[in-house]
Order: structure tokens, then C-alpha cells, then sequence
């Protein structure tokens, strides 16, 4: 028998650990390795915790897809600790680029425009990407010509720093444009 899930209902949780450890472990026969590192080979799954308790080490499912499952005598908590160990060196070097958002009017105004600029080149030297957005109310879609003008005008002012990643067209009432910055920043 399935079981729906509505839409609005949560995902079920997903286990913490890939590993199955000792007694999760249920199927039987098992391809054991050993603390040492050497094969054992198939041995009923009781055989195995047997030798895991002799040895005062856990059991943990390694191959848990292969026929017969493999199984490996070791300390759990220092395979989790390498683990977390390894994530957290993985997630120093990840490095993330924010993106800033600046919003414009077709019909904006000299120094609406110089102020909203200078604050996107203050973006682009602290090497931040920015998205410029022209919105557009009503009469003003007639005219979306206005709103490439001011992301022509935008690209022209920032072009000592910033160089344009992707400019799109008309997205429903809105002009989007993406600027990089071409040199990376200095701390």
C-alpha cells in the first residue's frame, strides 16, 4: 500500500549518518574487514558483532549497496570526527560571492541616479556583483528604450571598474542587468 504525501506536508527526515552502525546493520550475511584493515570475508552478521565487541570496536557498514553488504570493524567516533572534520575544512575554502541589488526608475532623476550609483561602485570595489534593476510602472512599459538608456548610462559610469556579466531584456514589468567587478578585491 502507498502512502500520498499532500504537498503541504513535510519531507520525512533525513538520517544524519550515511553509515549504519552495530545493531541498525541487519542483514545477514556480511563481507567483513577487519581493524587492521584485511579482508575477513563473508561471515554471518552475529560473527561480526562478536568480533567487533572482542576488539572493543564498532561495526560499520561501508558498502551498504554491494552483495553482500560490507562491514568494517572500527571507532565510530573517530570516522564521524575525520567526517566533520572534512566538512568543515570543505565548507572554510568554499568562498560565496554576494550579490547586491540597486533599483531604478525609467524617469529617475540626476542625482537619484549619481547617489544610487556611487553606492553600486562602493558594491563593486568591496567585490561584490550587482544586479540593477529598472522597474516600470503602467505608461512607462510603452517606453522600455527609457530603462536601457539608464543601464547604458549605469555601464558607462562603472566602466573603469565593472564589466556587465548578463543583460537581459524585458523580464514582465522590469529591465535586469548584472555588473561584475574586474579586479578582485584588495583586504
Amino acid at each position: 500500500m502507498v502512502i500520498a504525501r499532500r504537498r503541504w506536508e513535510a519531507e520525512p527526515a533525513q538520517k544524519k549518518d550515511k553509515f549504519r552502525i552495530n545493531r541498525q546493520i541487519r542483514k545477514s550475511p556480511v563481507r567483513l574487514i577487519d581493524d587492521e584493515g584485511t579482508q575477513v570475508g563473508v561471515v554471518p552478521i552475529e560473527e561480526a558483532r562478536a568480533r567487533a565487541e572482542e576488539v572493543g570496536l564498532d561495526l560499520v557498514e561501508v558498502g551498504p549497496d554491494a552483495d553482500p553488504p560490507v562491514v568494517r570493524i572500527l571507532d565510530w567516533g573517530k570516522l564521524k570526527y575525520e567526517q566533520e572534520k572534512k566538512a568543515r575544512e570543505s565548507r572554510k575554502k568554499q568562498h560565496t560571492i554576494e550579490v547586491k541589488e540597486v533599483k531604478y526608475r525609467p524617469n529617475i532623476d540626476d542625482h537619484d541616479f549619481d547617489i544610487k550609483t556611487s553606492r553600486a561602485r562602493r558594491f563593486l570595489t568591496t567585490g561584490k556583483k550587482v544586479k540593477f534593476t529598472v522597474f516600470f510602472r503602467y505608461r512607462q512599459l510603452r517606453r522600455p528604450e527609457l530603462g536601457d538608456e539608464v543601464l547604458n548610462r549605469v555601464v558607462k559610469e562603472l566602466a573603469d571598474i565593472a564589466v556587465v556579466e548578463s543583460r537581459s531584456g524585458m523580464d514582465g514589468r522590469r529591465l535586469v542587468m548584472v555588473l561584475a567587478p574586474i579586479a578582485a578585491p584588495t583586504h
